[in-house]
């Protein structure tokens, strides 16, 4: 019983690991705090949906449009509302005001839209056969999340490591004023940090969907706070500490599920998120900074 909690708890923490990862990738690089980013989450998951029953195609299609369609929608949203705030000495608590107000916004007229009701993926969309092995089961959904998190994941370091994009991207990270000083196109990079998040937000509410077979709008706004707890835990902008924190949530809330009640998922993960602030305020894996007057 307790090795196959701990399975689907690290299984459920790989979309944590997912989702967090964008939401590092734009808080590290911009700098801004964006409260649409779990907006971005519920779009891919309802553009897969719209995929799969109204175009009939498969999820394996239905992911990958699914993701770049929730990162074409925050290079909008971040066009929209913080490019003018991007470069603002108090652009941090500025950006959080605004993105405050537009998620409210998005989230009311995605509503208003299509409805508050769970909508369900199309049945048989992907095969309902587990493999079992000593004793331990995992479902194909399950073993969907676990490669579509590998994948992305080793897709997003190789492209951080091994690329001018990647390069010009952890010069804007270290020092974005001098990054364009030595050339790079800050609005440009800024455009696809943006995209890239969106993706990864995108996919993870595809996961989500698929594996609790449930989409509705403010699917997303769950999701923000554990997106929260996460980056904070790993350190801000840290994408190993993202990876490591968001699994080890994700077994821990399976574990209280299955061990103490399912209602205190989230409580569990707000006494994390004080918990860190009290005591390490910098991450498990971030670094402190020393301010000299």
């Amino acid at each position: 019983m307790l090795a196959q909690q701990l399975v689907n708890g690290v299984l459920l923490g790989a979309t944590y690991s997912l989702f967090a990862l964008g939401f590092t990738l734009m808080f590290g690089v911009l700098r801004v705090i964006n409260l649409t980013y779990g907006f971005y989450f519920s779009a891919g998951a309802f553009v897969a949906l719209w995929l799969t029953k109204q175009m009939g195609l498969g999820i394996w299609l239905a992911l990958p449009l699914g993701a770049v369609a929730a990162g074409v929608v925050a290079v909008a949203i971040d066009w929209l509302l913080l490019t003018r705030l991007r470069w603002r000495p108090t652009a941090e608590l500025d950006s959080l005001m605004v993105t405050l107000g537009g998620v409210l916004a998005l989230y009311s007229v995605m509503t208003a839209w299509l409805g508050p009701d769970i909508r369900r993926l199309p049945p048989g969309l992907i095969s309902a056969d587990a493999l079992v092995w000593g004793g331990l089961r995992v479902t194909m959904a399950q073993l969907l999340i676990l490669g579509a998190t590998i994948v992305l994941v080793s897709a997003l370091l190789a492209l951080m490591r091994f690329t001018r994009l990647g390069l010009a991207i952890r010069a804007m990270a270290e020092k974005p004023d001098a990054a364009g000083l030595m050339g790079i196109n800050t609005a440009r990079t800024s455009a696809l940090v943006s995209f890239l998040s969106g993706c990864l937000a995108g996919a993870g509410g595809v996961l989500i969907g698929l594996n609790f077979n449930a989409i509705q709008p403010y699917m997303g706004e769950s999701m923000m706070l554990r997106g929260f707890v996460v980056i904070i835990v790993g350190g801000l902008g840290d994408i190993r500490g993202a990876l490591i924190a968001g699994l080890a949530l994700g077994v821990i809330e399976v574990l209280t599920a299955g061990y103490v009640a399912s209602g205190l998922k989230e409580a569990v993960s707000f006494a994390i998120l004080v918990a860190v602030l009290w005591t390490r305020p910098q991450g498990l894996f971030g670094r402190a900074v020393v301010r000299r007057a």
